[in-house]
């Protein structure tokens, strides 16, 4: 069988592992020996892991759970006893044992199935396995005999027994609270002792042409021995003799047959794995939604799906337990040591969703990159990652502007650092690709600019360390999913004005290690493709050194709609005016091409993903799809993720998965070694397509300054309206002849990047700004 699944699987061998706390005991000693002995004979890789005599139980715990999690090994045992000198409690220790790793049969799950009857679903012990084998070979049937079990344990008697009433024995279980012994055994037809008792039954006890198998392994004085002992069973085997129709000799009847059983249940387990693995792909379960009619609320669907445990998830997807931090059940924290140990395999595609520009009615970029993963996932049999930004947990709605400028002051006399410094302390965390990375970046934070000196930093007020610490444990990515059971990580929420505005490059750079080489990791850049797109790769990938394979480009409707100057009063009222608005509807697509055109000017395959809605009409979507293929899209497709799921999605991942394979080559918008001024035109006039950009005289005293400081060579990161593509916030559609006014500009040190900040940057960003300023 082990060279039938070579032949099937080249390269493939079953493994074993035999787990032992290192002691002196020749009996066990000479059983591991035999075990690795049979399994090598037969093709079967086996490993001996040996622990100190002074190992803990916690110790002797996580042995096992590496052996659990390393898909290499097929069956797992741990040689009884553990004789360290610690006290290690026996049934703990076996309950570790994954079920399907438990080749000796001795976690309850497999314990429990055996009770139950469900022979052919569940791991066998072996010694008992080997004892029903002899059975067999006598030839005797066991349907309808008298058997009885001398000895109760949970190694070989009580499942003993299980197996004998399985086949339909009538089962007698002795043990030492017996009265009268002999007269149970002589009912016996089939005798199994296992009582570890030397020489405990007689052979006048036994019933005329019994069988009887002995599991004893007992050592009694024999001086004329070199050892001073002698082995032998739990019947006296001269007397026995003479009345039995077949028993076992000690040594060599049982012992050879639970080695072979042992050999037996770890094939088993290798064709088990063999079945269901596939190369590369996850053996993950997904969690079929049920459509509801009308649309329930997000709350009501979030409340309604079973969630898998984060233990089951993060397993799933090839994270070890030690490498997940639980937040109750459904949550978890991902240590950076992943990282590390995944360093040598290949990534998978990278895919960025984008959008349009934002309108009142929203486009729909989240639920797009999560129906996108699902689809991948759970309906194409494909790994998929989904990656996003956390959500603000601020709520500013109830927020008056006094309570405001309370916590603005607080945040500023009590930690020294302003609001900008906290917005770029979330920058700090979301582009930085390790706990070394983050120090580094947050030394380097600017607190303060005086005109003559130069900038005060984070390190320079000695809190760069208290900043680390604070931050140690957000720097992991949450692991969460989503309701199909798909993947996902929420990690950082940095601004997308004043700070690139997209999820952290961790999160990214472990989805792309665990989906491997075919699999898929979704995210989602902030606000439309002039902005959040052109920072997702000048700035995050830039930092990250990963180069992303397609573009995903979001658009509705009656977002194009609004972009052909339709009014938002309108707007609300759609469903009720299906397919009398294509004249707008095609001056709103001249945004759209403009925004493909900003996508495809990185060099990378774009897709369109029409989120469509009720009061789409066939009309409507065609023109759309239409357009996006005159534009340069690669493909155009239509969505009903948000009411369908991933189903509403499989089109979109299927040409995503075409588009990832046609061939491409990444290219930044521009070079860091052009002057300041250079790089904001050049954003400028390709992403917005202004005209012209003024500086005014405190901006150009900026870029002289961070030039001579060494910030030159920095990305920008352009703090504008996303309402627009000019600065106005009010222009819809493609603006024309417009000069972008730049007012200001931030160094971000620490994140890495300039922010030149444009005339229509919001009120509440410059009253926070003033105010800073004021205090600093």
């Amino acid at each position: 069988e082990v060279g039938e699944m070579r032949i099937g699987c080249p390269g493939f061998r079953p493994c074993l592992v035999v787990l032992q706390v290192k002691l002196n005991r020749c009996d066990s000693n000479l059983y591991i020996s035999m075990k690795l002995k049979a399994a090598a004979e037969i093709g079967i890789c086996a490993n001996h892991i040996r622990l100190p005599k002074t190992a803990t139980e916690e110790e002797v715990l996580r042995g096992i759970l590496a052996v659990n999690e390393d898909s290499a090994v097929h069956g797992l045992i741990v040689q009884l006893p553990l004789d360290s000198i610690h006290r290690i409690n026996i049934q703990r220790v076996t309950q570790c044992i994954a079920p399907e790793k438990d080749v000796d049969g001795l976690n309850s799950v497999n314990a429990g199935k055996l009770a139950r009857g469900d022979l052919t679903g569940c791991f066998i012990p072996c010694t008992p396995s080997g004892c029903m084998e002899l059975i067999a070979q006598t030839g005797v049937n066991i349907a309808g005999k008298n058997a009885v079990v001398i000895g109760r344990s949970k190694i070989v008697g009580a499942p003993m027994h299980d197996l004998l009433l399985w086949n339909h024995a009538t089962v007698t279980t002795c043990h030492t609270m017996t009265p009268d012994l002999p007269a149970q055994v002589i009912k016996a037809d089939i005798l199994v002792a296992c009582a570890g008792k030397a020489e405990l039954v007689k052979g006048e006890w036994l019933k005329k042409g019994a069988v009887v198998i002995d599991c004893g392994i007992n050592h009694i004085p024999d001086r004329s021995r070199p050892s001073g002992a002698r082995v032998v069973g739990d019947v006296d085997f001269p007397s026995a003799l003479t009345r039995a129709a077949f028993i076992t000799p000690v040594p060599g009847g049982v012992g050879p047959m639970t080695v072979a059983m042992l050999m037996e249940n770890t094939v088993k387990s290798a064709k088990k794995f063999l079945k269901a693995f596939q190369p590369g792909k996850w053996p993950i379960v997904y969690t079929k939604i049920n459509r509801q009619h009308p649309q329930p609320s997000d709350g009501e669907i979030s409340q309604s799906c079973a969630v898998k445990p984060i233990s089951s998830l993060s397993s799933e997807v090839g994270l070890l337990s030690s490498e997940v931090e639980a937040y109750g059940k459904s949550r978890g924290k991902v240590q950076l040591d992943v990282l590390k140990r995944t360093e040598a395999l290949p990534n998978g595609k990278y895919v960025v969703v984008t959008g349009i520009t934002p309108t009142l009615m929203g486009e729909g970029k989240t639920t797009t990159a999560l129906g996108l993963a699902q689809a991948l996932g759970a309906h194409l049999n494909m790994n998929a990652f989904a990656c996003l930004r956390q959500p603000t947990h601020c709520n500013t709605v109830n927020v008056t502007g006094k309570d405001m400028f309370l916590f603005i002051i607080h945040r500023i006399c009590l930690d020294r650092l302003n609001l900008l410094v906290a917005s770029e302390i979330m920058a700090v965390l979301s582009l930085s690709s390790s706990l070394e990375d983050l120090q580094q970046r947050l030394s380097k934070i600017i607190v303060a600019q005086p005109q003559s000196r130069e900038p005060v930093t984070v390190k320079d007020l000695g809190v760069a360390g208290m900043l680390n610490m604070i931050l140690k444990d957000a720097i992991k990515p949450c692991l969460m999913q989503t309701v199909e059971g798909t993947p996902v990580f929420l990690h950082t929420n940095p601004l997308c004005d004043i700070a690139h505005g997209n999820s952290s490059i961790l999160s990214d750079k472990i989805a792309l290690k665990l989906v491997g080489p075919d699999g898929f990791v979704v995210t989602e850049a902030g606000w439309g493709a002039d902005i959040g797109l052109e920072k997702f790769f000048n700035i995050k990938c830039r930092s990250s050194g990963l180069q992303p394979d397609v573009v995903v480009m979001v658009v509705t409707v009656r977002g194009l709609k609004m972009h052909g100057r339709v009014p938002s009063t309108q707007i609300a009222n759609m469903p009720l005016q299906r397919g009398t608005n294509l004249q707008l509807l095609e001056v709103g697509c001249s945004h759209l091409r403009k925004q493909i055109e900003n996508s495809r000017a990185y060099g990378l395959p774009v897709v369109l993903a029409v989120n469509t809605f009720s009061s789409d009409t066939g009309a409507e979507l065609d023109m759309v799809c239409q357009q996006a293929r005159l534009a340069g899209a690669l493909d155009a497709v239509c969505c009903t993720h948000w009411s369908d799921g991933g189903a509403g999605a499989v089109a979109l991942g299927m040409a995503v998965q075409s588009a990832a394979e046609t061939p491409h080559s990444f290219n930044f918008l521009y070079s860091l070694e052009i002057p300041v001024q250079e790089k904001i035109t050049v954003i400028a006039q390709k992403m917005y397509g202004a005209k012209d950009v003024v500086l005014s005289t405190k901006a150009m005293e900026k870029v002289t300054l961070f030039t001579g400081q060494g910030l030159g060579n920095l990305p920008v990161c352009i703090a504008k309206t996303p309402l627009s593509l000019s600065q106005d916030p009010e222009v819809m559609g493609i603006p024309r002849d417009f000069i972008l006014s730049v007012e200001d500009i931030l160094a971000n040190a620490g994140a890495g990047f300039l922010c030149p900040l444009v005339h229509s940057v919001s009120l509440m960003c410059k009253w926070i700004i003033g105010i800073c300023s004021v205090l600093d």
